[in-house]
């Protein structure tokens, strides 16, 4: 084949085809790592409920960036549950043991309030809510 059947391609071209692959792996790793801290965050159960609080939908959010720092926003079941004191440093211990998490930034938040409707219906079968 000679070089005027080849398809050329500007650095310019090349240059982003290269950014985009690097975005898709980043977005990739990010969600390797949200991945990683969603399943250390189903180890933490409320010491009143026998269901994690991933299932019981304590958990609103979980972010991370290129760098591995995670933000989790989370609620509790009241504003005087009694967890209050242990369970968001266990849920940020959890989150830093998971490989690519450089940095944690929990934020307990109260809107929307929890309601039991937030619920996996896994929890709800295990609570005898269904």
């Amino acid at each position: 084949m000679n070089d005027e059947n080849q398809e050329k391609v500007s650095p310019t071209e090349t240059g982003e085809a290269a950014q985009t692959e690097q975005t898709e792996a980043a977005a990739s790793g990010t969600e390797a790592i949200r991945a990683g801290v969603m399943t250390a965050l189903a180890t933490v159960y409320d010491p009143e409920i026998p269901v994690d609080i991933t299932a019981l939908g304590l958990i609103y959010d979980v972010a991370i960036d290129a760098e591995g720092a995670t933000a989790i926003k989370m609620t509790l079941t009241s504003p005087n549950c009694p967890a209050a004191e242990m369970l968001p440093s266990e849920v940020e211990s959890k989150a830093r043991t998971v490989e690519g998490v450089t940095s944690v930034d929990l934020e307990i938040v109260w809107d929307p309030p929890w309601s039991p409707d937030m619920m996996s219906e896994a929890a709800k079968l295990e609570l005898g809510l269904v």
